[in-house]
């Protein structure tokens, strides 16, 4: 997904309409970031749980070129909130209400 990590206005008609109500939008979009984020944060710490070592060898620490270069990839990409508004705009973001009955 090519997503736009520059400050963009944002058009808050169209945000509102996906669910009724522009509030409940954000909400949904602030749901969906904190999924993002709690899966960005898992894989990168499986990323770099590869580097752990139980010898704290200064040498080790300041020589680990992989490890930075994966930090610094995760730093790069999008920010959460960014990438769940894109979703959520594009209609790919499945959502409901709790207290409303799935009709089959």
């Amino acid at each position: 997904m090519a997503v736009n990590p520059s400050i963009v206005t944002r058009d808050l008609d169209k945000i509102a309409e996906k669910s009724g109500n522009l509030y409940e939008s954000i909400h949904i979009i602030s749901q969906r970031a904190k999924q993002i984020s709690s899966n960005m944060k898992e894989e990168l710490n499986n990323k770099l749980s590869e580097f752990a070592s139980t010898v704290d060898n200064l040498e080790e620490v300041f020589e680990n070129k992989e490890q930075i270069e994966i930090s610094r990839f995760y730093e790069r990409m999008p920010k959460p909130t960014t990438l769940a508004l894109e979703e959520f705009l594009e209609d790919k973001v499945m959502f409901r209400h709790p207290d409303e009955e799935v009709s089959e």
